[in-house]
């Protein structure tokens, strides 16, 4: 439990926060609607539906001003870093920013549809109210006018129109309820996992639906359906007078009810987020019309494509990644790629396998501020951490003090032997240049191959007295199958009795499982032994 509490307390205090507020507003506005005396004469021609339909309404605007904020990524990079002197487990939340948002979108989807239910009950409600169908003072209530001091209470006007559809259709919280609701299915349903791999661009545009949703969304409660009984001199007590609907008006004790519809409120809940949005997607329109020149492209094996660019006043971090947009295939899409460059550098760089797309979520831009680290990549996961240890090898260059880690280990799992070439320069280098300082230890690597056939096996075991690995020409030998990571987590205990070590992956969410157990099962509760955190990154 401790080890759990290290790895995953501040999430789930953030996620229990979260939840309380969504059941105390759905709670708290279902007893003032169902409760309220003013709603009095409304509950009695819609039941419980009433309660039904406000309480989600209030969900919904709460979660509806969530739901931008984590898809804002240069906000959450300027409370990133206004977050360095909180610690990184501030910091690592908000590299779930995704997983957040994806919450908040199941929260609102569920909330819609116990709203629109409830709506469409109400008008139907509504509607046989209006036909005399109900009591007799359900019917008094439909058939108070709308003019001189008084006012009504069922939406519904028109007698000789019996079907509900109408109302819909020709109201603005009914028509604009419709569009939010097909927006919102169509979002939801082309933001499926196998819908967004496989046809990505059906994702892209559908999502941009969120335009219309919250357009739909600002003018929904202009319709004010929803009334409730307002205060009178005299006052109407509904308790004496709600079985004397044909006194009304007549004596000084049952003054004819007046209703009035509650004032809008959804647009003071989003119009903040929604101007936050503009401003980043202008700051991402202004980033977009600067230029960027190519400094070099060039074919590696394994058909990975790398890309050199410079564009003026850019800078970076390790472990980050970039939009790429090709304007040749379409003018908005927009692909990430972590940089594979490191800042010391005078240009950024980018490597794309042409055999598959990926995404990448980056968050491995802590791994300096951690002792020790574990980097984990998998195939072409490996493209942040060529940053890192890029970056690394030029701190040591420079020597500088900043640098604060002490001890890298990294593994590298691969199921193709070519997969290994385009990367093995760099270690080449970092390799010679621990030496000559000195510092051999500093860096510990193993390459894992995963998948070989016996001419290989029989190629290797030919060559295995040599000093230099036959695939990658490194004095570290590859490793043959997957990496023991009960043993590889011990020997890293062992090492580092007293450290914080940063576990970051790019790579399967199955070896993400996995890594992330580990991190806890070997943690120690004791703050003065080690401990492991977990970082992934998903493609």
């Amino acid at each position: 439990m401790g080890n759990w509490i290290i790895n995953h307390g501040l999430t789930s205090f953030i996620l229990v926060v979260w939840m309380g507020i969504n059941i105390f507003l759905f709670v708290w506005f279902y007893f003032f609607y169902d409760l309220g005396d003013q709603f009095f004469y409304t509950r009695h021609l819609l039941g419980s539906a009433l309660a039904w339909a406000r309480a989600p309404a209030a969900v919904l605007n709460f979660n509806c001003l969530l739901i931008l904020l984590p898809v804002c990524r240069n906000l959450l990079s300027l409370l990133r870093g206004s977050f360095v002197c909180c610690g990184r487990t501030m910091r690592k939340q908000l590299d779930k920013n995704l997983s957040f948002h994806k919450l908040v979108a199941y929260m609102i989807g569920l909330m819609t549809a116990v709203h629109m239910i409830a709506h469409l009950l109400n008008v139907e409600w509504y509607n046989n109210s209006r036909q005399g169908i109900y009591d007799k003072l359900s019917t008094a209530l439909s058939n108070l006018e709308d003019s001189g001091n008084n006012t009504y209470l069922n939406p519904i006007r028109k007698t000789d129109i019996q079907i509900p559809t109408y109302f819909v259709f020709t109201t603005i919280a009914g028509l604009t309820g419709v569009i939010i609701t097909l927006a919102l299915i169509l979002i939801i349903t082309s933001s499926m996992e196998v819908i967004r791999r496989s046809y990505f661009e059906v994702f892209w545009y559908t999502h941009h639906l969120f335009v219309i949703f919250f357009a739909g969304l600002v003018f929904h409660g202009a319709g004010r359906i929803v009334r409730s009984q307002t205060k009178t001199d005299p006052p109407h007590n509904f308790t004496l007078c709600k079985d004397r609907s044909d006194e009304w008006g007549r004596i000084p004790e049952c003054p004819i009810p007046q209703f009035a519809g509650g004032f809008p409120q959804t647009w003071m809940w989003v119009i903040g987020p929604m101007i936050l949005y503009l401003c980043e997607r202008l700051l991402r329109f202004i980033r977009y019309m600067q230029a960027v020149r190519y400094r070099k492209i060039v074919m590696r094996p394994s058909k990975v494509l790398e890309l050199q660019l410079v564009k003026n006043g850019f800078k970076m971090e390790v472990g980050q990644y970039v939009f790429l947009n090709c304007p040749a295939i379409s003018q908005l899409e927009w692909h990430p790629f972590t940089m594979t460059s490191a800042p010391e550098e005078d240009f950024f760089s980018i490597h794309i396998p042409l055999l598959f797309s990926f995404y990448l979520i980056s968050s491995s831009e802590d791994v300096f501020d951690y002792e020790v680290s574990m980097l984990v990549g998998a195939g072409i996961g490996v493209t942040p951490f060529a940053s890192i240890l890029k970056s690394i090898w030029y701190k040591f260059k420079d020597s500088n003090p900043k640098l604060r880690t002490r001890k890298i280990y990294f593994y590298w799992l691969c199921r193709e032997t070519h997969a290994f070439e385009w990367f093995a320069d760099l270690l080449q280098v970092l390799e010679k240049e621990m030496e000559e300082r000195g510092m051999a230890d500093f860096l510990t690597y193993k390459l894992y191959l995963t998948k070989w056939d016996q001419s290989h096996a029989t190629h290797v075991r030919v060559h295995s007295d040599e000093d230099t690995d036959v695939v990658t020409g490194l004095k570290q030998k590859t490793y043959y199958g997957r990496p023991a990571w009960d043993k590889e987590f011990e020997q890293v205990r062992k090492e580092n009795p007293t450290s914080v070590v940063g576990t970051f992956l790019c790579g399967p969410e199955a070896l993400g499982t996995v890594l992330e157990k580990k991190c806890v099962k070997y943690s120690d509760v004791d703050p003065r032994k080690t401990k492991f955190y977990f970082n992934k990154e998903n493609f």
